[in-house]
């Protein structure tokens, strides 16, 4: 069905991806080995303790190599020798707040990481795609009430935002100078919002400070309590860039652009808001106040166009923010109870798949 992930295209194929040891890639390789996908990833060590990758068991059943992918050599003879039919792009430093106190490695992670990614891509004879994953803040941010679409202007007002827009610009470069040829991999770049789920561990991020505040029965210091994101379940970009991967599998060059997967533009929603429904979902005890002292520049306003993935790939978001914020709250509890990580991610992700075919 047009929109839904395809449970028989994934079975035996090779994938490989960069970045698995994180909260995103960690959820993705579950659902991929949940497909009977054979996976190889390759990251650096788990960004957080406790992890994900960890508590869920995640190396079960895969190839993993830890390692950097500024190192070109490693990593080529890393993806040469799995030889994938897909491979899926996600390693990166993913934080604004850190760029501003790590801006070259900002730069060269995402920038020159990402070159090296698509450059080994070229010494892999079985490959057919390439999905870049990249994030919503590529954008040159004019604080619009209106989503942002994939024609809009790159941009960057901080280091992380502009390392992204410049991996868009890379790999527009790499598709029409080595990616347009016939036989070649079919290269697309995906942009997705804020995402947050189960498991999320990471250091400056709205939904982990909430839970560990809440766990500590502390109020919780807000920066901004009134900027807007694009809030979405970690599952709902990840079904995106699965359905992608299968159209540039199956059509090639019609789908090898850039795409936008967010949330329905009511689940843009300010962090005051999020942290009302979180301090419901929660109960006794959950408190929040404003964090005065002085920050960074972030942006204030930014949310996503997805009528082309809705128009053309036919995927749209699944769930809401109301059920996407109880399930969070959920997975934690079942988590700090000690139920098992691995089958309650695999629970999860069998619900989302259940509920993205309803939709269809």
């Amino acid at each position: 069905m047009a929109g839904t992930v395809t449970p028989g295209f994934w079975r035996g194929k090779r994938v490989f991806l960069t970045g698995h040891t994180g909260f995103k890639g960690s959820w993705l390789v579950l659902w991929l080995q949940q497909l009977g996908a054979e996976v190889k990833g390759y990251a650096l060590a788990p960004p957080t303790s406790p992890a994900l990758f960890e508590e869920a068991r995640v190396n079960e059943g895969m190839e993993s190599e830890l390692a950097d992918i500024r190192d070109l050599p490693t990593l080529t003879r890393s993806m040469a020798s799995f030889n994938p039919d897909v491979l899926i792009h996600m390693a990166a430093q993913p934080l604004v707040r850190l760029s501003y106190r790590e801006p070259v490695e900002t730069y060269s992670t995402n920038v020159m990481g990402s070159l090296h990614v698509l450059e080994a891509a070229r010494q892999c004879s079985n490959l057919r795609v390439i999905v870049n994953v990249t994030t919503d803040k590529c954008y040159e941010n004019q604080e619009w009430v209106w989503g942002y679409r994939e024609n809009e202007p790159m941009g960057g007002h901080d280091p992380y935002s502009s390392s992204k827009a410049c991996v868009e610009l890379l790999t527009a470069a790499y598709r029409n100078s080595f990616f347009h040829l016939p036989g070649a991999p079919a290269l697309a770049s995906a942009r997705a919002g804020n995402v947050i789920g189960g498991g999320d561990w990471s250091d400056d991020r709205l939904i982990p400070d909430i839970l560990l505040a809440f766990e500590q029965g502390r109020a919780v210091k807000i920066r901004n309590p009134g900027a807007i994101r694009p809030w979405q379940h970690v599952l709902e970009p990840l079904g995106g860039y699965l359905v992608l991967a299968e159209r540039l599998w199956e059509h090639g060059s019609d789908f090898a652009q850039a795409w936008n997967f967010g949330p329905r533009d009511e689940d843009a929603r300010p962090v005051a808001w999020i942290l009302g429904r979180m301090a419901q979902c929660w109960g006794q005890g959950a408190t929040w106040e404003p964090d005065d002292a002085p920050q960074p520049h972030e942006a204030h306003y930014l949310k996503l166009d997805i009528s082309k993935a809705r128009a053309t790939l036919g995927w749209s978001p699944t769930w809401t923010l109301e059920t996407t914020l109880s399930r969070i709250v959920e997975w934690h509890r079942g988590w700090r109870k000690g139920d098992d990580v691995r089958q309650r991610c695999l629970y999860e992700i069998d619900a989302y798949q259940a509920d993205m075919a309803a939709r269809h």
